[in-house]
């Protein structure tokens, strides 16, 4: 039966008559119910009301909402045919829940279980999609994870800006779950970087501990470069080139460059001058050799003078100006030395033989001179300063007054006595360094742990700052009238009155342990400047 019949028999049948005798495309996916037209329930959505028929208008509203369902198909065939032009699936997403819930109240009859199963489909490969760039951001969290404790801190440094553009580059997806991905590699960027600041910190320290190491190397090779003891100098020096060595960089290569080529100065102008001090050597050598054997020639007139006491005192004259002459040429020095000591054995053999009256007088001066000598091995481990220097000095005074003692003695005792003095003295210079290197210390380390606190406070007073600035600018900015806005602002005035009540307290604090720094500062000086002084 035609529509036009239908329309025209309409008022004669009832409208469950009507409704048997109607044909139309999509009849089996929708009922009478009573007078209602309802689209039956499926695994995609329950039995939902289409319409209120009665005899006059089933016809019109039945074919009309037949016909509405090609309007779904053909949204379905345009958003198919986007899907099918481009590779970025995930911007469907928006189209095709809009789509699904469209279908869940359209106003048409028809199959709708295909178009379902068509965006699921759709919706499926989304999630894949969106699963994979999720598994990409998440491989990045691991990376910056797996690295916040690496120590390769420039190399760690690049991965981290790597991992930061890789991260920009890639998909922004879910912001809820990728702001939470972001959060992770936000703390581990923030582990590793406060590491590596913690790190270039103590790296600048031991940098400026090298730069005050290195400065006074320098300084012992600048005073060591006018010195004529060669060969002890020489040593020193190379002792100071093997702790050079040891040493590490300081605060920057041109600074590094400047304190080598300081230290190479000094070094070379010892050795130009050893240099020029050994071909001087070798011609004094041979002067000093012809200015010894006129020496050694005196003291041959004189070994057979029985004039004791002058001729002792010439033959000690000899000696002296001996010595004072220096090195002859390493060849001739054994015979002229021999023929000098063969003269004087023989004159004090001489005088030997002469002075056997004198052994008494010489015994008593050995009983005196080693009582002083015990009294002075005595003293040698006194911690008595003052008073044991004094007697020291009295003991020395006394030795002078005391004649000369049998030779088999002398030495010994004077090697002796002169040991003990020496060994007391040197125990008396090494406590007052000690002590001077006590105090020394103690106001250094006071010095440095001052001016360390005083830059922490400093940095801690500029981080206040910024946050009252950043707290301020924030503050500005929030002008909602939100519970979660006006909540914020009162969280912000409360951080910035904070802030602002600690700001003068710290200022303060730096300006009181400035003024200890200073006068830390002036005290170290004036201890140098008495160091320099002596």
């Amino acid at each position: 039966m035609t529509t036009q019949q239908l329309d025209h028999n309409a008022g004669e049948q009832t409208l469950t008559e009507l409704w048997i005798s109607l044909e139309f495309p999509g009849k089996l996916f929708c009922s009478l119910n009573g007078n209602e037209l309802v689209l039956n329930e499926t695994a995609y959505g329950p039995q939902r009301k289409l319409a209120d028929l009665n005899p006059e208008n089933c016809t019109t509203v039945v074919n009309m909402l037949a016909e509405k369902f090609k309007e779904i198909q053909d949204r379905v065939a345009e958003l198919e045919n986007e899907w099918a032009q481009t590779e970025e699936r995930l911007k469907f997403s928006g189209k095709i829940a809009r789509l699904k819930d469209y279908l869940g109240k359209a106003g048409a009859i028809g199959d709708y279980t295909p178009v379902y199963k068509n965006l699921e489909e759709k919706e499926a490969e989304i999630q894949k999609i969106a699963d994979k760039f999720y598994q990409e951001k998440l491989a990045l969290v691991e990376q910056a994870e797996a690295i916040k404790d690496s120590e390769e801190w420039r190399e760690t440094t690049e991965k981290f800006r790597a991992i930061v553009e890789a991260w920009k580059n890639g998909h922004s997806g879910d912001k809820f779950r990728y702001d939470r991905l972001w959060d992770r590699i936000e703390q581990a960027r923030s582990r590793f970087y406060d590491r590596k600041r913690q790190h270039h910190e103590s790296i600048e320290q031991e940098m400026m501990q090298n730069l005050d190491l290195k400065l006074e190397i320098c300084e012992k090779a600048e005073k060591l470069a006018s010195s004529e003891d060669w060969k002890q100098t020489a040593d020193l020096l190379k002792s100071l080139m093997d702790e050079w060595k040891t040493i590490g960089k300081v605060v920057s290569p041109e600074k590094n460059e400047e304190l080598w080529k300081r230290f190479l100065n000094a070094r070379n102008a010892f050795f130009d001058r050893k240099k020029q001090n050994f071909e001087h050597i070798q011609a004094d050598q041979e002067a000093n050799y012809l200015r010894k054997m006129a020496l050694v020639e005196q003291a041959e007139l004189l070994c057979n003078d029985s004039n004791w006491k002058e001729t002792t005192q010439r033959m000690a004259e000899i000696m002296e100006d001996w010595k004072k002459i220096g090195k002859v040429p390493f060849e001739k020095s054994e015979e002229i030395w021999k023929r000098l000591q063969d003269a004087r054995d023989k004159f004090f053999s001489a005088k030997r033989q002469n002075a056997e009256e004198k052994r008494i007088n010489l015994e008593e001066n050995y009983s005196l001179k080693l009582a002083l000598l015990n009294r002075a091995e005595q003293l040698q481990h006194s911690h008595e300063w003052k008073a044991a220097t004094e007697e020291m000095n009295e003991l020395m005074q006394e030795w002078k007054k005391i004649g000369h003692v049998p030779r088999k003695y002398g030495d010994e005792l004077w090697e002796k006595f002169i040991a003990a003095r020496h060994y007391f003295f040197d125990r008396k210079d090494e406590d007052r360094e000690k002590r001077k290197s006590r105090f020394q210390n103690q106001m250094d380390s006071r010095y440095q742990q001052t001016k360390q606190f005083l830059q922490k406070i400093k940095d801690e007073l500029r981080e206040e700052e910024e946050k009252l600035n950043d707290f301020q600018e924030s503050l500005k900015n929030t002008t909602g009238d939100s519970p979660k806005e006006i909540e914020l602002r009162r969280h912000l005035e409360n951080l910035i009155h904070q802030i602002e009540k600690k700001i003068p307290e710290r200022k303060e604090k730096i300006n009181e342990v400035a003024k200890q720094y200073e006068e830390l500062q002036e005290k170290r000086n004036e201890i140098k400047t008495e160091e320099q002084a002596r």
